[in-house]
């Protein structure tokens, strides 16, 4: 039995209608199951579905059709057994801010029925560097320490499930890498994560498998090291003073100065630099490199943006 399972999950919204004026479809014939222990990615661009198809594992919404379980039970006829199973860390700042940071996991404690956790609680404010805040009232806190607390209050019941809903989006590198190392942690004891996240090197060193959504639909599914192996050729990164050229634009992710383009070939880099050339741009730090998944990513959302257009 999978700790996630969806099965033909779609979502309609009739009150939005799409270009055709048909109703917003967010999420279509979604299937894809995760088994226990393991470290799964949802990944995809904004308005993909990722956090619709979170919010019906967590009972937040209810899908058009199809079902989804944690740990077995469906989560809208046995929604309680459900929900017990899972953790979920939301992407918004969400916090009752008359408590302090223990009254409010003590308080979330309780919403599941558990009693007399202190030590776990204990346990959860060192791991997240929140043993010095613990008697702080929640408006007193910085964003980055809201966001620890969110984490917190998700695994004070400790869900055999963990949902992260872009957990490290505007927090510092000292919050990511205590959170990771926590997580991995629980992960290695048999608690099983999905993650959702828009920083793809976490995916790539975190994620066991990866499911990739583009407009509601599921259009990769495989494991991290299999995407990773069937990226076609290398990529081409130099760093480039002034505008490209349109043909290389196209193609390119840049970062400042920095251009990466995708090479299939020594041909294809050869042509590359010598189109740089011509439009007369100074090229330095050339570097030829394996694809990572940013580039497998890309890769896919533009393969699945052709099919669309030739379904179309």
């Amino acid at each position: 039995m999978p700790a996630i399972s969806f099965q033909s999950v779609s979502k309609s919204f009739p009150t939005h209608r799409s270009a055709t004026g048909a109703p917003l479809l967010a999420l279509d014939r979604v299937s894809l199951d995760i088994a226990r222990g393991e470290f799964f990615g949802l990944l995809g661009p904004n308005g993909a579905g990722k956090t619709t198809l979170i919010s019906i594992l967590a009972g937040l919404t209810r899908a058009t059709q199809g079902t989804a379980r944690v740990m077995g039970h469906d989560v809208q006829t046995n929604f309680a057994a459900a929900r017990r199973a899972l953790g979920v860390v939301p992407q918004e700042l969400v916090f009752d801010p008359f408590f302090n940071v223990r009254e409010a996991l003590v308080f979330q404690s309780g919403y599941f029925g558990v009693r007399h956790n202190d030590a776990w609680i204990d346990e959860l404010l060192h791991e997240l560097g929140l043993t010095d805040k613990a008697n702080a009232n929640m408006r007193a806190l910085s964003g980055g320490m809201k966001r620890r607390v969110l984490v917190a209050l998700a695994l004070v019941h400790k869900p055999p499930v963990i949902v992260l809903d872009e957990p490290t989006a505007g927090v510092d590198v000292e919050l990511r890498q205590t959170l990771w190392a926590f997580i991995a942690k629980l992960n290695k004891e048999g608690h099983t994560v999905l993650l959702t996240t828009h920083y793809l090197e976490e995916a790539q060193a975190l994620c066991g498998r990866i499911a990739m959504l583009k407009n509601g639909r599921v259009v990769a599914l495989d494991s991290t090291s299999a995407l990773l192996s069937a990226a076609s050729g290398s990529v081409l990164r130099c760093s480039v003073e002034g505008e490209l050229p349109p043909d290389l634009r196209a193609l390119a992710r840049v970062t400042g100065r920095v251009v990466q383009l995708p090479a299939r070939n020594a041909a294809a880099v050869e042509h590359h630099l010598m189109l740089l050339r011509q439009a007369g741009l100074a090229v330095e730090d050339i570097e030829i490199r394996r694809p990572d998944l940013e580039d497998v990513f890309l890769q896919v959302m533009h393969r699945a943006a052709a099919d669309e257009e030739r379904a179309a």
